[in-house]
């Protein structure tokens, strides 16, 4: 043996972890949790080795392992012991478990940690394209047993738990703030000198419970300029154990987001009563959702929020008009931690909010949460990424080069401007379908699982009605009629369908379709078809001028997100033409990837360094001073598209040979520049 070689004593065993592969050798005697750490081995536990937490469970190998050279036996750790057994009788653990910090190392062992002990555990997110969350939030509770004071030692109580944190713990340099200081003595006296506490991030001291203490809670929020979505989320297994909404009550100052801003720019004081109305709105919502999952408010710790601009910044009470005219400026655009105190949140009096950056004027931090969620920017994949809504919000390209912008649609796609439209709610049409012989049309709506032809519709409706045309359902009865004929490319209700059907009726100088003849009459007037061509034509242009800046004209994945686009059927939005060409297979809905990527940030710290650092390569691209804009807004009035061809949609659908409109059928051709909503 060369005189370098080290050195192992009679005492010393070999322990392998799985499945990270990590060894070393250690003293007998040793805790197994303690070889743990000194190899770097992702276990949990957050009462310090103290048998209280039960988050450190570990299985011992059983048999020959020839690839570590190891025999492993149960037995070659010691005994289940008292605290093992006081642990079972209270919380119950799976046969075989051992708690690492009770197992002390005997002879040569295999040791596995289960997925469910790991720091780092993984959460999957539960769709088609789900990619796993990293567990690592932001809040980490330590149990700690601090020295008591003496005569002889008249250090200060802070003191003596800062050092007893970083003699467990190994953590240092903490700062503490004086609403810690206040309660700090009497916790400490309560607790017999034994507290849990809470650090942000390894940095602040944001909580102490006396004695031991394991719960801690997270808020995900995506404050939207029509509703506002929370997910409760358990800190230490990553679940969400509540979600809720509600109306975002902003609405009544304003439908779009300009005209939020000129009311504040019109009443001196109104961008402070638009802040005290959404702080509230999310209070309410808090006390909901805690109600749910049955706790107190007072458990949740960490928050996380995304919102366009405008909403960024009325939530943390910053006047929004610079967001009103050109060039649009951020008050900021880089992510920000604040104290949930400082915007009125009734959260735990210390619980620390960090809302995700912004990309530009436009492009919020709901962009920003949208690309955390669907990560365009890990993939060779040329990707195009919607956030569909009032102010379509675009994402174009790869781990090479990302870039954003956003693009005016207005409301139109919610059921604004829409003669029949409406919110989704029970007795919205939803889903449209026209027999492409009779003309006839069939629905459903919302609240109902049948279409309007199959028997009991009329019995089951009968309560919640047939009361309008919500998003989802625009978009299918119009791309229904594009398919069946009734509609023109150029978007014209063709008179000659009523030959056809009497469903197809004169309207003045232009025709109707009757999409539903009852208590309440609903019909697609030719200003409706106008009024979606102009919001699909703005969001294809957008779309566009990403494509070009690229230089592509073939996109790999489209991914359509936000509520409205989560309802779409992808087919009927490609018919329309509010995406460009792209295998169906290929087009996905995303769902509220805003709220998924607020999500993430919650319970991945190290996501919200990630998604700063991306944004700060994310080109941004203003379409207000784009001179092609123009040219691709008005070709994208065609249904698809005036020019472009669909060569994968053909291979779906039979698209309509081109017929020129009759004369009768002269109309408004919406062919004007709209004014920038937001």
């Amino acid at each position: 043996m060369p005189d370098d070689a080290p050195r192992i004593g009679p005492k010393d065993a070999l322990i392998v972890f799985t499945p990270s592969g990590r060894r070393g050798r250690f003293p007998v005697g040793t805790p197994i949790l303690k070889a743990a750490r000194s190899l770097g081995v992702d276990i949990d536990s957050v009462c310090g080795g103290r048998g209280l937490c039960g988050r450190c469970q570990i299985e011992i190998g059983a048999g020959e392992f020839a690839k570590h050279g190891i025999t492993s036996r149960p037995t070659h750790v010691t005994p289940w012991n008292q605290t093992e057994a006081r642990y079972q009788e209270k919380r119950g653990m799976a046969i075989g478990r051992r708690l690492s910090c009770q197992a002390l190392l005997q002879q040569d062992v295999v040791v596995d940690v289960p997925a469910e002990s790991q720091v780092h555990k993984q959460v999957v997110r539960k769709r088609a394209e789900a990619r796993a969350i990293e567990l690592d939030p932001a809040i980490r509770l330590h149990y700690v047993v601090v020295q008591e004071p003496d005569m002889h030692n008249p250090t200060g109580d802070l003191e003596r738990l800062l050092a007893a944190l970083e003699d467990q713990w190994g953590l240092t340099e903490l700062e503490a703030d004086l609403r810690i200081l206040q309660s700090l003595q009497q916790t400490l006296r309560a607790g017999n000198w034994q507290v849990t506490v809470a650090v942000h991030r390894g940095q602040v001291i944001t909580a102490i419970w006396p004695r031991f203490h394991d719960r801690s809670y997270g808020l995900a929020v995506d404050v939207g300029s029509t509703t506002i979505a929370a997910h409760l989320c358990n800190l230490s297994s990553g679940e969400v154990i509540a979600s809720s909404g509600v109306m975002n009550p902003q609405i009544r100052f304003g439908e779009d987001l300009m005209s939020r801003v000129s009311y504040v720019m019109m009443n001196p004081g109104g961008d402070r009563e638009m802040t005290d109305a959404v702080r509230r709105a999310i209070n309410e919502l808090t006390e909901e959702v805690c109600k749910e999952g049955g706790i107190e408010r007072d458990e949740i710790l960490n928050a996380t929020f995304v919102g366009n601009p405008v909403m960024h910044h009325l939530l943390l009470g910053i006047d929004p008009t610079e967001l009103g005219g050109a060039p649009f400026a951020l008050a900021a655009n880089s992510g920000m931690t604040v104290w949930a105190s400082q915007l009125d949140l009734r959260f735990h009096p210390n619980a620390r909010v960090y809302v995700l950056p912004c990309i530009a004027g436009h492009v919020g931090a709901d962009t920003a949460g949208v690309i955390l969620s669907e990560s365009p920017h890990k993939t060779d994949k040329m990707t195009l990424v919607v956030d569909v809504g009032t102010n379509a919000e675009i994402v174009l390209g790869n781990r090479d080069r990302l870039l954003a912008c956003s693009s005016p649609t207005g409301p139109a796609f919610e059921g604004a401007q829409i003669s029949c439209g409406q919110r989704a709610a029970p007795g919205a049409i939803e889903r449209v379908r026209i027999d492409p012989e009779t003309l006839e049309p069939r629905f459903k709506v919302i609240g109902s699982d049948l279409w309007s032809d199959e028997a009991g519709f009329a019995e089951e409706t009968r309560k919640i009605g047939v009361t309008g045309v919500c998003g989802s359902g625009i978009i299918e009865v119009l791309a229904e009629m594009y398919l069946t004929g009734i509609l023109a490319r150029d978007g014209t209700i063709d008179g000659a369908a009523a030959a056809r059907s009497p469903r197809v009726q004169a309207d003045g100088r232009t025709f109707s379709y009757l999409l539903h003849q009852g208590e309440q009459e609903l019909r697609i007037v030719q200003n409706d078809v106008r009024a979606i061509q102009l919001a699909k034509a703005a969001l294809y242009a957008g779309i566009r001028l990403l494509m070009d800046r690229l230089g592509v004209e073939q996109l790999d994945q489209i991914m359509l997100a936000g509520a409205f686009g989560s309802h779409i059927d992808t087919k009927y939005a490609m018919v329309l033409g509010m995406i460009p060409d792209c295998p169906l297979e290929h087009v996905y809905s995303a769902g509220n990837a805003a709220g998924t990527g607020a999500r993430i940030a919650l319970l991945n710290q190290v996501a919200r360094d990630e998604i700063e650092s991306v944004i700060r390569k994310v080109e941004k691209i203003e379409t207000a001073v784009e001179p092609k804009f123009q040219a691709h807004f008005v070709a994208a009035m065609g249904i698809p598209h005036t020019t472009a061809a669909f060569p994968n949609l053909s291979k779906v659908v039979t698209l309509p040979t081109h017929k020129p409109r009759a004369a009768a059928n002269d109309g408004d051709t919406g062919g004007r520049r709209r004014r920038r909503r937001s």
